[in-house]
């Protein structure tokens, strides 16, 4: 009886799935549930709902047409009163008029032809008696054809007020149901039509709770995005190849037991490329890309970020095998009972604790991945980042010199180039940039040479970028002859320093035109990548930030509030220099910054000093000691090389402007074949100071 009843429940399910053209269900291993079908297989209609019920005919009216009913039943009731039909009148044999003429009851007629129409006085009955009565003042009655010379007589002795005129007609169809219906309809019109602007614009007031996720597929015509549009940071590209390959072929892992991470956190600086990549991995696996910034979960209204939450979530397991992507998680996933927290019942905090209860639920066989981007990792939440929901964090680093070349020629795909143009050159000159600054630089270029009239981006137009972004627009400021020349001396003292101080970074370019904030900049940048700075390096860093004061000290005799800039960046050099790296003897090998802050960010947010005043006194001696030392050094090479110095600055003040072949003919010293890199043996990456390879000096005016 039991194979009878298995033969039979198979004859159905077959019959059933003939019905809806899909294809039988492969037969499944070990009991296992089957993949959910894919956005490329077609999916079961059914005339049933959820719970296998049929439709109800009629079907329930839904809240829109309640509320239209409900609209025109007030209408229909407050339009009377507010206008009323001014041609109801009761109408009364003419004998009755005329008695009423004569008992001084009638105020004012109106006449044309044989209508009369009129006011009384005061309220008649008419009939008297019997069914059909009623009361007004109002009235209208017909005069008989044969003339009544004794009316107009009687209606004068009484006073009566005769006018002569069209008598008034009762309200058309056309208007009577305008005035039942129109307002209504159009209150009912307006509103729906601000609800439909509200659900495209932010979701609508009644679907609050849904998610904002926007779907990302591939067009017709327009290329999709694949790793090789991703250049530059093969490293972390080569973390996700493995969850391409699972999406495509998940038999391949799960014959062996193996499951796909839940979760893929990308860390990383700003710019360098973890949505690219993201959407990358969408690309190659030909799957549904949900994307979705962590800020849009969050709401006023307690509960709405949960529930877009699972809304994500649930699309996302339709469309499986798929993609979920949410950008700066650190908006929802920060580290809860911390500063800031409100308590339990905190919109945010309920946000993430559904969206750890929706990764700890779905099977990693539903092939959905959660990738997810931030550049704060030090905020988030440990158990966001534990085994079982973000399993593999990525690294996306900033490009090297090579990858800075890769990353130019994926964004110079559809740019005419001057033949003559060497992308490896402009990547060597460009330390510190990442994949959205080189896109930038790009397009800078290109601009420049559509505005110069060009049919292809030059070597100048690049460099002109570059100097455009890395050290402001130019700008117009007449300076007065003392502080042009004062300028001129400065900014040739961070230059000589820059070419006397063997472990300094080459020179560049050096401008006495006002860029940005500055009246001046001096332009170093290292002849390749550095990852690991000597204590020489930095004291030379330090020495040339001093040259511009000491210049103006040695010609002028006296100093200007133009070295403000210069002083906060030799200082902060210093200070990290004994806190962080160890490099002042009397404090030793001891880290006393503090553990607070973000390396991809470059800044550090700690919350006060963890050290006694005896060792902040003897911190702040060392800095001092530092940079009085770099001060002594710069200084006595200055006061040596002063004739260089001046040669420096009235060229200066003759050009303006001076790359790096100008100022060594300038000068007559010698080209620079190193960037300071007196020993690197050891490679330690400080992502603080990589971030910013290349130093630019400038001057603040006051």
């Amino acid at each position: 009886m039991a194979e009878h009843d298995r033969a039979a429940d198979g004859k159905i399910a077959a019959a059933s799935n003939q019905l809806n053209k899909l294809p039988p269900r492969p037969p499944t291993r070990d009991g296992e549930r089957p993949r959910p079908p894919g956005p490329e297989q077609p999916r079961r209609t059914s005339q049933t709902g959820p719970e296998g019920e049929k439709r109800r005919f009629p079907p329930r009216l839904s809240w829109p047409w309640v509320l239209l009913l409900i609209f025109l039943a007030v209408n229909a009731i407050v339009a009377p009163i507010v206008a009323p039909d001014t041609s109801d009148r009761m109408t009364v044999p003419y004998t009755t008029f005329k008695q009423q003429v004569e008992a001084g009851n009638v105020q004012e007629i109106t006449s044309r032809g044989e209508a009369i129409q009129g006011t009384f006085n005061q309220n008649v009955t008419y009939p008297t008696s019997g069914e059909g009565q009623k009361t007004s003042t109002r009235f209208q009655t017909r005069a008989p054809f044969f003339d009544d010379p004794s009316l107009v007589t009687l209606l004068e002795g009484q006073g009566v007020i005769i006018n002569a005129g069209p008598p008034e007609e009762g309200r058309s169809l056309f208007y009577t149901v305008l005035l039942s219906f129109g307002p209504g309809i159009l209150f009912f019109g307006l509103l729906m039509w601000m609800f439909s602007r509200a659900q495209r614009n932010q979701g609508g007031m009644f679907s609050m709770g849904r998610s904002k996720a926007k779907r990302y597929q591939e067009a017709e015509g327009t290329p999709k995005i694949t790793f090789a549009d991703v250049a530059g940071i093969e490293e972390a590209e080569n973390e996700l190849v493995e969850i391409v390959d699972f999406l495509k072929q998940p038999e391949k892992y799960q014959r062996l037991g193996g499951s796909i991470p839940k979760g893929v956190l990308l860390v990383g600086s700003p710019g360098t490329g973890k949505t690219l990549l993201a959407k990358a991995v969408a690309g190659e696996a030909n799957v549904p890309f949900f994307s979705m910034s962590g800020s849009e979960f969050i709401e006023m209204i307690v509960g709405v970020g949960a529930s877009r939450v699972r809304d994500l979530f649930d699309n996302a397991k339709k469309e499986a095998p798929a993609i979920i992507f949410v950008d700066e998680l650190d908006a929802i996933g920060r580290r809860r009972g911390g500063m800031g927290s409100v308590g339990s019942h905190e919109e945010r905090e309920q946000t993430l604790n559904q969206l750890l209860v929706e990764m700890d639920g779905f099977d990693a066989r539903q092939a959905v991945i959660v990738l997810a981007a931030t550049n704060r990792p030090d905020v988030l939440d440990p158990v966001l980042l534990r085994p079982g929901r973000f399993d593999r964090r990525v690294i996306v680093q900033r490009p090297d010199k090579v990858g800075r070349e890769k990353i130019l020629r994926v964004h110079t795909r559809g740019v005419p180039l001057d033949p003559n143009i060497n992308l490896a050159e402009i990547a060597q000159a460009t330390p510190g940039l990442v994949g959205a600054d080189l896109r930038n630089l790009v397009n800078e270029a290109a601009l420049l040479a559509a505005r110069r009239e060009r049919n292809a981006v030059t070597k100048e137009d690049f460099f002109d970028a570059m100097e455009k972004i890395i050290l402001g627009p130019e700008r117009s400021l007449v300076m007065n002859p003392e502080d042009r020349r004062r300028v001129a001396y400065h900014e040739g003292g961070h230059a000589l320093i820059g070419l006397l101080v063997a472990e300094a970074d080459p020179v560049q370019k050096v401008t006495i035109i006002p860029r940005g904030q500055a009246l001046g900049v001096t332009y170093s940048q290292p002849v390749d990548d550095i990852v690991n700075y000597t204590e020489p390096y930095l004291r030379a860093r330090i020495a040339v930030a001093l040259g511009g004061r000491i210049a103006e000290e040695i010609i002028f005799n006296v100093t200007s509030t133009g070295a403000e800039n210069d002083i906060k960046q030799a200082t902060n050099l210093a200070r990290q220099m004994v806190i962080r790296w160890g490099m002042s003897p009397r404090i030793g090998l001891v880290s006393l910054a503090s553990d607070e802050g973000n390396e991809f960010l470059g800044g550090n947010f700690g919350m006060g000093r963890e050290y006694s005043e005896d060792v902040s006194r003897l911190v702040d001696e060392e800095v001092r000691r530092i940079i009085d030392e770099a001060y002594a050094v710069a200084r006595e090479l200055m006061e040596r090389e002063r004739h260089r110095l001046v040669a420096l600055a009235e060229a200066l003040l003759t050009e303006e402007s001076l790359d790096h072949d100008a100022i060594l003919r300038v000068t007559g010293l010698p080209p620079k074949e190193h960037s300071g890199r007196i020993d690197p043996a050891s490679v330690v990456p400080e992502p603080a100071l990589a971030a910013t390879n290349a130093s630019a000096v400038s001057d603040n005016g006051a």
